[in-house]
């Protein structure tokens, strides 16, 4: 079961898709898009589609600055606030759900592993981290990683922006052929990402 709807934030409307999966969830897993993208791309619909199959109610957050038509992303301040409100407005939604992942793709990736701990999350789902810009390795992202919660991290081996390191709690892997938007094989990525919540018992087996 699918409905969407807008939650207000302190920056502005954003818009969350929640899928639900037939009978009590397991988790609800809420992923967040890259800075110019949108809460259609492959790798996160693919994860979607999966994880509801495994029982997972799944929360799609557009940012109120894609909702209100911009395509250069607003400050990381004002996404981190306006993902609190919408993290706070959904934990009451779901009050009985017994865990909480966040995470999302490049840019979603990076406000999910900043508010992690804020929100009260269980743990982490980090796709295309953008370890640093492109070509220029010396400015490195890496402090937004860690945040002491288990953390699964899925990058391309092609990827432009960089592949982050593993260390406890961090688990990193690498997809063959795939660049920075995860395109070649969403499904594989989703399959990753559902065995590691099902490890967790995060999400129902098969």
């Amino acid at each position: 079961m699918r409905h969407d709807d807008e939650i207000e934030t302190p920056r502005g409307p954003a818009r969350v898709d929640v899928s639900l999966p037939v009978g009590p969830a397991a988790a609800l897993l809420v992923l967040g898009h890259g800075a110019g993208g949108d809460v259609d791309a492959p790798d996160l619909r693919a994860l979607r589609d999966a994880a509801v199959a495994a029982g997972v109610a799944v929360a799609l957050v557009t940012q109120p600055y894609r909702v209100a038509g911009r395509r250069a992303p607003a400050p990381a301040g004002h996404l981190d606030e306006a993902w609190a409100a919408v993290l706070a407005d959904l934990r009451r939604r779901y009050p009985g759900v017994p865990a909480l992942v966040v995470g999302g793709r490049s840019s979603g990736a990076r406000v999910a592993c900043r508010t992690a701990t804020t929100v009260g999350a269980d743990g982490v789902v980090a796709l295309a981290f953008p370890l640093h810009p492109p070509g220029r390795p010396e400015r490195s992202r890496a402090a937004e990683l860690p945040t002491g919660l288990p953390t699964l991290v899925v990058n391309g081996d092609r990827d432009p922006f960089g592949v982050p390191d593993a260390g406890p709690p961090v688990r990193v892997v690498v997809r063959p052929g795939e660049r920075h938007d995860l395109r070649a094989d969403p499904a594989g990525t989703a399959a990753v990402v559902v065995d590691w919540l099902r490890e967790r018992g995060w999400a129902s087996t098969p």
